[in-house]
């Protein structure tokens, strides 16, 4: 796992937990920022997703 996958691992829970807590609290500004968080978590994700393929794919054909 890369830091790229952690950090957007980290953002998805954050903005979950943004989005929660304007639930909760009926604050549609904070829900919709949880949301954004979450979209932006996802997408790092996939980058560091694709970056992991392709150093394994890389690393498979040197060896």
């Amino acid at each position: 796992m890369n830091r790229d996958q952690t950090n957007g691992n980290a953002d998805q829970l954050k903005g979950e937990l943004k989005k929660q807590y304007g639930k909760l609290t009926n604050n549609e500004s904070k829900e919709a920022e949880g949301n954004m968080d979450k979209v932006k978590g996802q997408a790092q994700e996939k980058w560091g997703d694709a970056k992991e393929a392709l150093s394994k794919t890389f690393n498979d054909r040197r060896d």
